[in-house]
């Protein structure tokens, strides 16, 4: 049986990525929405420097509460802990520390922090200026939310966070 290169070998890892992705980015879009739905009631002011971050103006009005906010940020963080520890598993076959999971939490919750924003943005611009799509615009800023994480994860997990089993 023919060996896999570097080159084969990344094409697949690439190809599992995104198959592991397709199931992150389908738990998320689930879960926003699920969390959305539970917690519309909740209009608690955000505090301090996340008021700040998640302002109305950038928001859009009334949004600039836990209620809006914490739907995009949890589905995230669930879905990206899951997509993790399966790309651990499953697409880089990785015997990498246990540590590195406490630097993957780190980058994760830089990226969800910004990932929220942008979300919350994303939202507010197409409730703005479309507003026969805010029914689904959740929906859109997660997706493009997961592109841009998808585009800062994997060259993370592959080279630095889960480094192949070396072969015994």
């Amino acid at each position: 049986m023919k060996k896999l290169t570097f080159k084969n070998k990344g094409l697949i890892q690439f190809l599992k990525f995104n198959l592991v992705s397709a199931g992150v980015t389908i738990l998320q879009l689930v879960l926003v929405n699920v969390f959305f739905v539970l917690m519309k009631g909740w209009k608690t002011p955000l505090p301090g420097i996340l008021r700040d971050i998640f302002s109305e103006q950038s928001v859009g009005v009334g949004n600039s509460n836990w209620g809006y906010v914490l739907p995009f940020f949890l589905s995230n963080v669930i879905a990206n802990i899951y997509g993790y520890f399966q790309n651990r598993k499953t697409t880089f076959h990785s015997d990498s520390p246990k540590r590195n999971v406490i630097i993957f939490f780190a980058v994760i919750a830089v990226l969800v922090c910004f990932s929220t924003w942008l979300q919350g943005k994303v939202v507010h611009l197409i409730t703005m200026h479309a507003p026969q799509y805010a029914g689904i615009a959740p929906t859109l800023a997660a997706l493009l939310a997961g592109l841009v994480q998808f585009a800062i994860v994997f060259p993370l997990e592959k080279f630095v966070l889960l480094k192949e089993r070396k072969e015994q």
